[in-house]
Parts: structure tokens; C-alpha cells; sequence
């Protein structure tokens, strides 16, 4: 795609980037350039350097124009930010006003591209009852001592016992994934059945420790979470309706989520692994060694990565692994990163996959 003047008057007036067809094009005016980093790179060290414009695109320029152009999937969502050289530290590109906390502290830019648009389930709507969102102090026993974490219950606007969803990373789900709303939406379009939620911390820097397998979080999820939404909740019986609930996670959250289902596949029946994480350092996690040796045989499994998420190829060996053991396992694929919003835009077809509507 050439850079034209055009080009240039338009992404001073509407912002970078300026797409067409499948080209995303960046400018930038300044003596010298950043560089672009995101998704299309998994943020790593190959970022695209800006290249020079002629001056006599921009004649009555006091400073020199730079571009950068991209190749991008027309369906994609996209985060990404500048790169200086010099700082050697991310920053917000000027022109352009869309920002989404990037869960490191800072925000990155985004854009969408013309096939795809953010999931219109994410928005609250004035005609559909909210389900009831109420905050509990619990100990973290079994996972730090002499320390107290707040979670979340979700009690869907229905009298009758529900099944449970456990999501863990959930003031982010809340927060960012705004998932309450979803679930507000599809009971109220009956897309799914009513569903309740415990929405748990993320643990912080203990993250780590508590997301990968860990039976300490289990035991803490058995023991404290479960007693509570028990007595907070109208829930099923998993006692006369084995499986019945299920768990939702992102990243590392998701190998937790896999994990959960796996060991107690007697509560959690159901799993919901977004871009999760089941090999580092040349190891695989524990839960791999479980679907190989065919633990927990009956549990549902819906998995979802971005095409662009840098675990894309790990979830594609787990899914390949879960094929060749006959578990009951469905993997989507979509044009994205490994960011919330992409898990946000993509959350509600796991949920109609795993909580179909009673007939």
C-alpha cells in the first residue's frame, strides 16, 4: 500500500492506524522514530522500525513524517504500543485515543480491524435484569497464612438451583472481561441456562505458585470457596448431579482451570481454558501428564487461543494430546493476542458450548 498524502491528511484526522484491506498503516512526525511492538510480535524484541516519508508528501511539515505498515488479519483485534530506543520503554501512540489496561501496571493502544468488532454482550443493557454481585471476605488457608483475600459471588436473577462457575483470576474477569454483564445477557437472550459464579482473586505475586497445578489451591477451593457459595448460592447438588459445575481461567489461570476439572472431576465436570499454558522451560505442566494417562476421562472441555497469542502452538499440542485420549474437547481459534479483551470478546461462545439453554 502506498503512502499517500491522502493517507497521511486521513490518520491526522481519524488516528493511527489507518486501515485498508489488510494493511494497517502507523505514522509518526518527529526527528526520529519510535519502533512498533505488539501482538504481531508478541512483544518481543523484533519490533518494526518506522521508515522515513518523503518531504514532499508533507511539504509544509516543520518536522519529518515517518510510517510503519503491517500486514494484518482482517478479522483481528489488535493491542500494541511504541517502542523508545532510548528509555527502552513502551509508550501510548498520540494519535491514537483507544487504550486498554494491559495488566502490568500500563495501557496499550488497540484497534479493530474491519471483519471482526468487540463481542456486544460486554455492554449492559437497561432491559436485562442484573444478577446479584455480593463480596466476601475468606482466609487463605492452604495458600498464606494470617491473610484474608475478597471474592465474588454471582447469584443469577432466577429462583430455582444453578450450577456453579468457579473463575479464577476474577476481579479481572469482572473488571476487564466484564463478565457478570455477559452472563447477564446471555441468560437474558436464553443463550445459556442460568448460571451462578465464584469469582476469585488472582493471588498477586503468589500467582505463580497458586496457578501452576497446585493442590493447595484445591484444597482452599474445596474447603473454604465451595462451603460459601454452598451457602450463599442456590446451587445444584453435585452429590445427585455429579459434575455440574464448572471453572473458567486465562493464561495461567486456564492450566488451573484444566487442572481443577482433572483432580475433582466429580464437582467440575465443565472447563473453560483460555489461552492456557501447559509447557515452560522445555517442562511440561502436570496436568499434561494427566490427559495422557486419560485422568477424568468425562469432563467437557472448551478451549479458546489467538492466533497471535504466543501460546498458540502449545494449546495446539494440548488439543492434539486431548483428541488422541477421546476426551470431549473443542478448540476455537481466533485472530488475536493474549490479552483480555480478546478472552472478553470470546468468553460467551465457551459459556453456550459448556451451559446450552434447558429445553
Amino acid at each position: 500500500m502506498t503512502v499517500s498524502h491522502s493517507l497521511i491528511q486521513r490518520a491526522f484526522k481519524e488516528g493511527n492506524p489507518v486501515v485498508h484491506g489488510d494493511r494497517a498503516i502507523f505514522l509518526w512526525q518527529g526527528d526520529t522514530a519510535p519502533h512498533l511492538t505488539g501482538d504481531l510480535n508478541h512483544w518481543d524484541e523484533h519490533r518494526r522500525r518506522f521508515k522515513r516519508l518523503s518531504p514532499k508528501l508533507i511539504p509544509d511539515s516543520t518536522q519529518p513524517l515517518w510510517y510503519a505498515a503491517l500486514t494484518v488479519p482482517r478479522d483481528a483485534y489488535i493491542e500494541y504500543a511504541f517502542y523508545d530506543p532510548v528509555s527502552q520503554k513502551n509508550f501510548l501512540d498520540p494519535l491514537n485515543q483507544k487504550s486498554v489496561p494491559n495488566g502490568v501496571g500500563g495501557r496499550n493502544n488497540y484497534f479493530y480491524m474491519p471483519e471482526t468488532m468487540p463481542s456486544p454482550f460486554h455492554l449492559r443493557r437497561a432491559d436485562v435484569p442484573p444478577g446479584r454481585l455480593t463480596a466476601h471476605r475468606v482466609d487463605t488457608t492452604w495458600l498464606r497464612e494470617d491473610y484474608e483475600r475478597e471474592i465474588f459471588l454471582y447469584r443469577p436473577p432466577v429462583k430455582h438451583p444453578v450450577p456453579l462457575l468457579v473463575v479464577y483470576d476474577g476481579q479481572d474477569y469482572l473488571q476487564r472481561g466484564r463478565l457478570a454483564v455477559i452472563v447477564d445477557n446471555l441468560i437474558a437472550e436464553r443463550r445459556i441456562q442460568p448460571i451462578a459464579m465464584a469469582l476469585l482473586p488472582g493471588g498477586g505475586r503468589w500467582r505463580s505458585v497458586e496457578y501452576a497445578c497446585s493442590d493447595g489451591t484445591l484444597l482452599w477451593l474445596d474447603q473454604t470457596i465451595l462451603p460459601l457459595a454452598r451457602e450463599k448460592l442456590n446451587l445444584l447438588d453435585v452429590k445427585k448431579q455429579p459434575g455440574a459445575f464448572g471453572v473458567l481461567g486465562a493464561s495461567l489461570g486456564g492450566t488451573m482451570a484444566m487442572y481443577t476439572a482433572l483432580r475433582l472431576p466429580e464437582t467440575f465436570g465443565k472447563v473453560l481454558c483460555q489461552s492456557g499454558a501447559f509447557h515452560v522451560e522445555s517442562r511440561d505442566f502436570v496436568v499434561v501428564d494427566l490427559v495422557r494417562h486419560k485422568q477424568a476421562h468425562n469432563v467437557k472441555i472448551w478451549m479458546d487461543i489467538g492466533r497471535l497469542d504466543v501460546l498458540l502452538e502449545d494449546n495446539r499440542h494440548m488439543y492434539a494430546l486431548l483428541q488422541k485420549q477421546g476426551y470431549n474437547v473443542t478448540c476455537r481459534e481466533f485472530s488475536a493476542g493474549h490479552n483480555f479483551t480478546a478472552w472478553r470478546d470470546d468468553v460467551w461462545r465457551g459459556l453456550e458450548a459448556l451451559y446450552p439453554p434447558s429445553s
